[in-house]
């Protein structure tokens, strides 16, 4: 989900706080408070909710676990933050969190601006829109929603990109805005619009919570390019390497066959990629050059998994969301998913 571009005055000054927050290394006051303070959704089905306990999982959530494990080897060193769209930036900026992974969309305003770094893409999206069938029957594509009414959410650029395709397409819509996203979901709900817009993964996993989920239907248009992943501040390069190669060693894991179940197995292995990959080459200086133990990446998979069962569990087949893989599939495997070497 995408966000407006804070500019002129308050964007230089929200820069340097950016700057400023970032200016301590940020691993070494994660290990001092012995926790990974993580900003989430306020609750998004499959992506980061909380159960009746006060838990948090999630797809995101596996990423803020997947950085305490490689850092603590203990991924319940975890505290989560709860952040609408319009407050996650200003909870990173300031230091309040160590770590964004809330459905957010990397683009250049954000990398520049916003003074913030994007660890890599852990979900590749796009906006989209869900209607309530009994609603508007015989609606099946985007292009027939002129004169709707369309929920969306404010301080995204969600609302951009609606009011783009609409004018690009000349027809006319009436936008009903909420800050909230649990104030958006009811008025849909309640019926107060007859379109619900945003990235599509989100439709999908706000759809289970309706009140009568089947009678709604995400419509197949894809609007906009929509890369989601972890975000941490400028001006901190080591954290910065964290975070991208934990998300980056769940990528390999998967490509390599390793598994929650099979990691110690492979341990044992003689290929030489599986050796450096888990930290069996006695002389490496991988592990330390990031400054984490050796077996950082064992701990990432006996926590979380690989990428591939931290999406099927969250929200692919083995979850209520059932959402194909699709261009979140290996590149060896038809999708665009691919990590850099650990080497």
């Amino acid at each position: 989900m995408t966000a407006k571009l804070l500019t002129g005055v308050f964007g230089a000054a929200v820069l340097g706080l950016a700057a400023s927050a970032a200016s301590a290394a940020t691993l070494d006051d994660v290990k001092s408070k012995g926790f990974v303070q993580c900003g989430v959704n306020t609750g998004l089905a499959g992506f980061a909710a909380p159960n009746d306990q006060g838990e948090w999982s999630g797809f995101d959530v596996d990423i803020c676990r997947a950085v305490a494990a490689a850092v603590f080897g203990d991924a319940t060193k975890v505290k989560y933050t709860p952040t609408t769209a319009k407050e996650r930036f200003t909870a990173l900026q300031s230091g309040e969190i160590d770590l964004l992974s809330r459905n957010t969309t990397w683009t250049l305003s954000r990398d520049t601006s916003l003074g913030f770094n994007f660890a890599g893409v852990n979900y590749y999206d796009g906006q989209g829109f869900m209607i309530n069938a009994k609603k508007l029957p015989g609606v099946n594509s985007a292009l027939q929603l002129s004169g709707a009414s369309v929920c969306v959410q404010t301080g995204t650029t969600t609302e951009l990109n609606l009011s783009d395709y609409f004018r690009a397409n000349k027809m006319e819509y009436n936008p009903v805005v909420f800050e909230k996203l649990e104030e958006v979901n009811a008025a849909y709900d309640s019926g107060r619009c007859d379109v619900y817009t945003t990235d599509q993964s989100g439709l999908y996993s706000i759809r289970l919570t309706l009140s009568a989920p089947d009678d709604h239907v995400v419509l197949p248009e894809i609007i906009s390019k929509e890369p989601l992943g972890p975000v941490v501040r400028q001006g901190d390069d080591q954290w910065f390497d964290i975070v991208k190669w934990t998300l980056n060693a769940m990528v390999i894991a998967e490509e390599l066959g390793i598994t929650q179940t099979n990691v110690d197995e492979m341990k044992g292995s003689d290929n030489p990629e599986l050796k450096r990959v888990l930290g069996m080459e006695p002389d490496s200086t991988l592990a330390a050059d990031l400054g984490l133990d050796k077996e950082w990446v064992v701990n990432i998979i006996k926590a979380v998994g690989n990428y591939g069962e931290s999406f099927e569990r969250n929200i692919g087949q083995d979850s209520p969301l059932k959402i194909a893989r699709g261009l979140n599939q290996l590149w060896t495997k038809g999708g665009i998913l691919y990590a850099p070497p650990i080497r």
